[in-house]
């Protein structure tokens, strides 16, 4: 390398600036001095004094590094791990093992003994409060645990799951019960951000006591405290799927993270979230209550609809968030994942057989969609709450979609306040992640009475009738049976533009049932009947000629429906409208948002 200093540099500094950047730079130099042809001094870099070899060892700093690594990896107490195991819960880094395989990412076992493909898993912040803790002289050996507080409580970093690259968090109980404090929640926070820009689903796996009230100084309201973290779920709302695993009892600001999440599991036996512990209720209320009554997830699945599913142990919660994911896309604005189609369990062909012409007869309509659905693709979520309406994921045709359906089977499929406000929020998640809607209309409509009022019967059906409303992905309606009152406006009927409205034979669209109706308009002159037999059989009569004006036959000749199908057709019927609409898209009015919340 050619080196041209001043005209001022004497030999000697020539000659020392050489050996010095030949030494620096590894290279051959020589320095000119001025305009000279010559070079006033050159220099070699020196001999290396070490080998350049492939089979070095790691240096005594290196294996400290390993060692001090080693020391983080193990957690908590002892004892503390050995009652996760006595409560049927794994150590956090096992659970990770479970959901992503090793350090390395691979887990499992190959085909025919072959090694599975490698995939990614890394940790950011292992050494979150390292610093502090040997500094007060902490080790293994000699355990505090108010001092030696290893990854901070909370792991944080990324992974391949089911093929797919996610972020994640999870707290470890046996630092401090999973407790959130500066280092950990500054971690937390960098992987939301981080996922804001990767646009990457995100898996939370929560076990956590909440805020770590002796060091709240610095982390709970401060701008980059665990306030951001609900702010930060906000603005991943409806941008990136975020998933929730509940594994013990959350309890305050940690249980806003599964309510924030998109979809919440929880874990039967030894989860359970709630805005304040049994000890902290019975000191403001006096009430007395154990965790599993006052959060558990009996609590959150049939009473609160907070819990999304129930997994029966960790490997259950783990196979359930694999079925889920495989619904969603990376991100708002993808596609979701297809499948290979599958033909369903039960065959289209017992459809009309399974809907009963009876309009206020029971059935399951879980035994229609199990002839419409792909085999094996059903994922029925917050099936205990609110089951008079049923959500759920299936495919159909190996696209993924989401089924609203009324559920004769419970309370004849009328609309509740709770079973309103199920139905609107899968609605909006569907949307956000462009997920195809398919309704299922058998509704007698909105439940009336003063109880219904008290609850909100209006608030909650007009948040059902918004999120129909402004839903911009292909939809497809079936009138099933009966679709009565503003039922069919909250279940995608012909004004709220869905791309298809079909009916099934059975179908019938009123502004009530043939009895109300009878009775609503000829009541009086009924009861000038003397004669009971006589009464009930003009009653008949009444009600068969209200029923011929409202049958599905009369919508599709007055092209209320688009079409009447053949019930043996729709599935197949479902699946060509579905591709051909796919592209479809749909405008809203140009505003910052509605008003309806």
């Amino acid at each position: 390398m050619r080196v041209h200093v001043g005209q001022a540099a004497t030999a000697e500094e020539a000659t020392a600036i050489a050996r010095s950047l030949a030494e620096h730079l590894g290279t051959p130099i020589e320095v000119y001095v001025g305009e000279a042809d010559e070079p006033a001094a050159t220099a070699d870099p020196p001999d290396r004094d070490y080998p350049i070899e492939d089979d070095l060892g790691p240096t005594e700093r290196e294996r400290a590094l390993k060692a001090e690594i080693a020391d983080i990896l193990e957690g908590g107490p002892e004892k503390y791990k050995k009652r996760l195991s006595e409560r049927g819960k794994l150590f956090v880094r096992d659970r990770l093992d479970l959901w992503f395989g090793g350090e390395d990412g691979t887990g499992g076992t190959g085909e025919a003994g072959e090694e599975p493909p490698a995939g990614v898993r890394f940790e950011d912040g292992r050494f979150a409060a390292f610093d502090e803790w040997h500094e007060n002289g902490a080790n293994v050996d000699d355990y505090d645990e108010n001092v030696r507080l290893p990854a901070d409580g909370l792991l944080t970093g990324a992974a391949t799951f089911e093929g797919r690259d996610v972020h994640f968090m999870a707290n470890d109980f046996t630092v401090k019960a999973g407790s959130m404090a500066a280092r950990g929640v500054e971690k937390f926070l960098r992987m939301q951000r981080r996922a804001m820009k990767t646009r990457k689903p995100i898996l939370y796996l929560m076990d956590s006591s909440g805020g770590r009230i002796d060091e709240q100084t610095g982390f709970f309201a401060n701008r980059e405290g665990i306030g951001r973290y609900y702010y930060n779920h906000s603005m991943l709302s409806g941008v990136v799927p975020q998933i929730c695993v509940l594994y013990g009892p959350c309890i305050a600001g940690a249980a806003y993270t599964p309510v924030f999440a998109d979809f919440t599991v929880m874990v039967e036996g030894i989860s359970a979230m709630a805005i304040a512990s049994p000890r902290m209720v019975k000191m403001v209320t006096g009430e007395e209550i154990d965790m599993a009554d006052l959060g558990g997830p009996a609590v959150h699945a049939e009473h609160t609809g907070s819990a999304d599913l129930i997994a029966e142990d960790e490997e259950h919660a783990r196979e359930l968030v694999a079925d889920l994911i495989g619904y969603l896309p990376d991100r708002t604005g993808e596609d979701p994942p297809h499948a290979p189609t599958r033909s369903p369990t039960h065959s289209p062909a017992g459809i009309d057989e399974v809907v009963p012409a009876e309009p206020n007869r029971a059935y399951d309509v879980r035994d229609l969609l199990v002839r419409i659905a792909d085999a094996e693709s059903i994922l029925e979520l917050k099936s205990e709450y609110a089951p008079e309406m049923l959500t759920a994921f299936c495919r159909i045709d190996g696209r993924p979609i989401g089924v609203v359906a009324n559920q004769p089977d419970v309370r004849s499929g009328a609309i509740f306040p709770d079973s309103a406000q199920k139905a609107a929020e899968f609605v909006w998640t569907c949307d956000a992640y462009g997920i195809p809607l398919l309704y299922l209309c058998d509704t007698p409509g909105f439940m009336a009475g003063s109880q219904v009022e008290r609850e909100g019967i209006l608030e909650a059906g007009k948040k059902l009738i918004y999120a129909t409303s402004t839903a911009t992905v292909p939809t497809q309606t079936v009138v099933v049976r009966k679709a009565y009152g503003a039922g069919i406006y909250a279940m995608g009927g012909p004004a709220y533009e869905p791309e298809s409205v079909l009916g099934l034979p059975s179908g019938e669209i009123a502004i009530m049932g043939p009895e109300a109706a009878v009775n609503a308009v000829h009541a009086r002159k009924l009861a000038e009947i003397d004669d009971p037999e006589e009464r009930e059989a003009r009653e008949r009569e009444l009600r068969e000629q209200y029923r011929e004006d409202i049958d599905v036959h009369r919508m599709a000749s007055e092209v209320v429906i688009d079409e009447l199908v053949e019930p043996s057709r729709l599935r197949e019927e479902l699946a060509a409208r579905f591709d051909f609409y796919a592209d479809v898209e749909e405008d809203l009015p140009d505003r910052k948002h509605g008003t309806v919340f």
